[in-house]
């Protein structure tokens, strides 16, 4: 503030200095705007939750009424047609040894030439139930995915171009190979779990550079859900025919405890494969991350 006078006449000036930002900030009470975001946010996950929720128990449901359908009128008019005969065939034509020589042969060598050995795993559970049927099946598994990784050894470069070419996909198959033997082993595991395709990664296993003890392993433990349902599957296809031979109906109770380990095995499956796909796509994103940062 200044006083100026000038032929007699005074004159005040007042000068104001305000060295603040020309615009008006604006602040909700505290706790208003964070609690209404948290509602939103809360209630979004919640209706998401019951929405994951809700889609299982219409699987479940879904599964059991299919597999209610399929036991009284489908199964038992498949079994007296195909799966009978094929029994019939297979008990008169070799013995027990010569059919686990058979299973365990087609296990370790139909995945080297890309061929499903699933349904050989479907007679194992049939002729050798859980116990005989998993270790016959697992020591086939260990030859079945030995052998390819080894002949890719012999095509390295090749796999590793066609790697290359496909980054993308590759991607998932190279966390298999980063990382100890503990985190090759977890991929692995995951990657068994997973819908990946079993004879494909057989051989690609090698370029990716992992170990083969974890591989070996990480397969071993990785299989264990796909075993379990073939073996159970083949133990319900011979309920069905041995029923149906004998020309007699399941009872009503037999019926329930089938379709509900039925229901349970595949939904198990689900998860476990759901969860493997997620932990997938975690490494593979970490690993994306990583590599930026580098």
């Amino acid at each position: 503030m200044t006083i100026e006078s000038n032929a007699g006449i005074s004159r005040l000036n007042v000068e104001c200095e305000d060295h603040r930002p020309d615009y008006v900030i604006i602040t909700s009470p505290e706790g208003v705007a964070t609690t209404s975001f948290s509602s939103s946010a809360d209630c979004t996950s919640i209706w998401w939750s019951f929405w994951w929720w809700g889609k299982l128990v219409f699987l479940v449901l879904f599964l059991a009424i299919l597999g209610f359908c399929f036991f009284v009128w489908i199964g038992p008019y498949v079994m007296e047609k195909e799966v009978i005969p094929i029994l019939n065939w297979e008990t008169e034509t070799f013995s027990k040894l010569t059919l686990a020589l058979i299973i365990f042969s087609s296990v370790a060598i139909f995945p080297t030439v890309f061929i499903p050995s699933t349904p050989s795993m479907w007679v194992a559970g049939m002729s050798f139930g859980y116990a005989l049927g998993f270790l016959l099946i697992m020591f086939g598994v260990m030859i079945g995915a030995s052998l390819p990784y080894f002949i890719g050894s012999l095509f390295y470069n090749k796999i590793q171009g066609w790697l290359e070419r496909y980054p993308r996909k590759a991607s998932i198959i190279r966390l298999a190979g980063e990382g100890d033997a503990y985190d090759q082993f977890r991929a692995v595991t995951l990657l068994r779990i997973s819908p990946f395709p079993y004879a494909v990664y057989n051989y690609c296993a090698v370029a990716t550079g992992v170990k083969y003890v974890p591989y070996l392993f990480g397969t071993l433990l990785g299989m264990v859900p796909e075993v379990f349902v073939a073996i159970y599957t083949g133990i319900m296809i011979r309920t069905l025919a041995d029923a149906s031979k004998e020309q007699r109906s399941l009872a009503p109770l037999q019926i329930v405890f089938t379709v509900c380990g039925f229901v349970i095995t595949i939904v198990s499956t689900i998860i476990v494969t759901v969860y493997a796909k997620k932990r997938l796509s975690e490494l593979q994103a970490n690993d994306e991350q990583l590599m930026l940062l580098q």
